[in-house]
């Protein structure tokens, strides 16, 4: 049987793995293969892993989702050579404004905070208090994830390549979990009735978020 731990370390090790290859095609002279290769391989999966949902026919959509991905990439290999770190850039702002925005959104009037339906999944309905909680920290999230997507595009346009990487691969993700941890405590001491959620309940809730967001689009 394998440990449950197991799992979660392989991604932890990915993750990390994947950060300091990156960083060193930055950094380095003469390593724009690695780079380029580096900055499409994420762009090629969510393609391919696109194309294998269809509900119809699965396997003829991934066969020319492959071709097409493969002509692009002959196509524009030179051009992704020379602007891979740019392209990293993209990647990073891009994903960080997509949460933005879908934490922005579900603030919207008739919405329903994230924070807080993540909170109804865990404990049910909710106090006041607690409803007016989870909706300060869905407003503080949005704007987390905005200060890091700016912050990477102001890095990588006025500051050294050098700067710029060692930001986006070493300290968004510790800022992130530095982020949890303050609202922890913030939590502990306005709220100290409600029950303490785990991170892996968190992350269960947040996965059926989106499973049933995928499902009504």
């Amino acid at each position: 049987m394998t440990p449950g731990w197991l799992r979660p370390a392989l991604v932890a090790a990915g993750i990390l793995a994947y950060a300091l290859l990156q960083h060193y095609a930055n950094v380095t002279p003469h390593m724009a293969v690695l780079g380029a290769s580096l900055a499409v391989a994420p762009l090629l999966i969510a393609w391919l892993a696109m194309a294998h949902r269809s509900r119809r026919h699965p396997a003829l959509a991934l066969m020319l989702a492959a071709v097409l991905a493969a002509v692009l990439l002959w196509r524009l290999w030179p051009q992704i050579r020379h602007n891979y770190p740019l392209m990293f850039m993209l990647q990073e702002a891009g994903v960080y404004l997509i949460l933005a925005a879908a934490f922005g959104r579900s603030l919207g009037k008739g919405q329903m905070p994230l924070c807080t339906r993540w909170a109804r999944m865990l404990h049910g309905e909710l106090t006041e208090p607690v409803e007016r909680y989870t909706r300060n920290v869905t407003r503080a999230w949005t704007l987390f994830f905005v200060a890091i997507s700016l912050t990477s595009v102001a890095l990588f346009t006025f500051a050294s390549l050098k700067v710029w990487s060692f930001f986006s691969n070493f300290l968004t993700l510790p800022l992130a979990a530095v982020m949890f941890a303050i609202e922890y405590e913030v939590r502990r001491h306005r709220l100290p009735w409600m029950q303490r959620a785990r991170i892996t309940d968190m992350a269960r809730a947040y996965a059926t978020t989106m499973r049933n967001g995928a499902a009504r689009s």
